[in-house]
C-alpha cells in the first residue's frame, strides 16, 4: 500500500485529532500542575489517529475490525492502568525534572515540550494502524502471524502489569524489588510485551503492503530501550531501591530469559 492523496489527507486529520486531544489534556494539567497525566492519555493519542482515518475513509477494509479492536483494547487497558497507578500521587519525578529545567512559564512550554511532542509521537506510532484500517488487500499468512504476536504482546504486558500491581499493593513490599512472576525473567517484561504488540501490528500493516510503517515499531523500540523507558526507569530505581543492583546483575534487561548465576 503506497500512501495516496486521500490517505495523506485522512492521516493529516488523524494528526489534528491527536493534537486536539493533547491540547485538552494539557488544559487539565495546568491547574493540577501535573503534566504526568499525559501518560494516562498516551494510548488514546495513538488510537485517535487510526479512528480518524477509518472515519474519513470508510470503504470496506479487511483488517479494520481486528486492528481497531486490538488497538482499542491496548489503549483502554494501558490508560486505565496508568491512571489507576497515578491516582493520588504527585507529578512523576521525571516530569518534575523537566519542569525544573524549563521554568519559568513551564505551563506554557509544556504544551509543546510534553503534550505536542506526545501527540506527534502518537501519530507516528499509529502509522501501521492508519495503513491497515483502509487497506483492501486480501488476508495473508503474515496477517495471522502479526495478529498472534500482537495478542501475545498485549496479554504479556497486561500480565506483567497485573503482577506488579499486586506486588505494590502489599505494604510489606515497600522499598523492595519485584523479582517474581514474569519479572523474574526480565527486568521490563511490560516493555517486552509492548514491543511485541507493535511489531505484530506492523506485520499486519506489512501484509497490507505498508512495509514503510516499520518506523512505528522501530520508534517504540528505541524509545523504550534507549530513551524514555529502560534508561530513565533504571536510573531512578537504582537510586531508590537498595537491592536493584543485584536484581540487575541476575536478571536480563528486556527479553525474558533464564536468570544469570
Amino acid at each position: 500500500m503506497t500512501p495516496d492523496l486521500n490517505w495523506l489527507k485522512a492521516a493529516g486529520l488523524g494528526l489534528g485529532a491527536s493534537v486536539l486531544l493533547a491540547f485538552a489534556v494539557w488544559a487539565v494539567s495546568v491547574p493540577k500542575r501535573d503534566v504526568s497525566i499525559v501518560d494516562s492519555a498516551w494510548g488514546f493519542l495513538v488510537l485517535v489517529p487510526a479512528l480518524a482515518v477509518a472515519a474519513a475513509l470508510p470503504q470496506a477494509a479487511m483488517r479494520r475490525a481486528a486492528v481497531l479492536g486490538l488497538a482499542a483494547a491496548w489503549a483502554l487497558r494501558l490508560s486505565a492502568y496508568i491512571a489507576w497507578r497515578h491516582r493520588g500521587q504527585p507529578e512523576d519525578r521525571r516530569y518534575q525534572a523537566i519542569r525544573r529545567r524549563n521554568e519559568p512559564h513551564f505551563q506554557w512550554k509544556s504544551l509543546v515540550l510534553v503534550f505536542g511532542l506526545q501527540a506527534l509521537l502518537g501519530w507516528i506510532v499509529a502509522a501501521p494502524l492508519m495503513a491497515a484500517v483502509v487497506s483492501p488487500a486480501p488476508w495473508r499468512g503474515l496477517d495471522l502471524l502479526g495478529l498472534s504476536l500482537a495478542v501475545f504482546g498485549l496479554l504479556f504486558e497486561a500480565a506483567a502489569d497485573a503482577q506488579m500491581a499486586r506486588f505494590r499493593a502489599d505494604p510489606g513490599n515497600c522499598g523492595r524489588v519485584m523479582g517474581s512472576g514474569l519479572w523474574r525473567f526480565s527486568r521490563h517484561p511490560n516493555y517486552f510485551g509492548e514491543c511485541c504488540l507493535w511489531w505484530g501490528l506492523w506485520l499486519v500493516a506489512a501484509a497490507a503492503g505498508a512495509w514503510w510503517t516499520v518506523v512505528s515499531p522501530l520508534l517504540m523500540t528505541v524509545l523504550l530501550l534507549k530513551v524514555s523507558g529502560v534508561p530513565l526507569l533504571e536510573r531512578d530505581l537504582s537510586r531508590h531501591r537498595p537491592g536493584y543492583a543485584d536484581y540487575v546483575r541476575r536478571t536480563p534487561a528486556f527479553v525474558p530469559w533464564k536468570l544469570r548465576e
